[in-house]
């Protein structure tokens, strides 16, 4: 019924991984994404404060000082 929603190159669509090596002074550490409509919210949010600061041109300066083309800050924008 919702196989259309899935991706044929993650099977289960959960992608988790584990490194051996944790930061300084921890025992561990573990990132996780699901694919989730809980987690929507979330990334509309960034979508929009990345939109806002992207059109006043905010910390621009630093990457582009670094070498990065504006264009790749446009097509990051676009395909989110």
């Amino acid at each position: 019924k919702n196989s259309s929603y899935f991706v044929e190159w993650i099977p289960n669509n959960i992608k988790a991984s584990i490194c051996d090596i944790p930061p300084t002074g921890l025992e561990m550490s573990s990132t996780f994404v699901g694919n989730s409509t809980s987690i929507q919210e979330v990334w509309s949010r960034v979508i929009d404060q990345f939109s806002c600061m992207y059109k006043r041109k905010a910390f621009l300066h630093w990457y582009t000082g670094e070498g990065m083309d504006e264009m790749e800050f446009s097509e990051a924008e676009s395909n989110m």
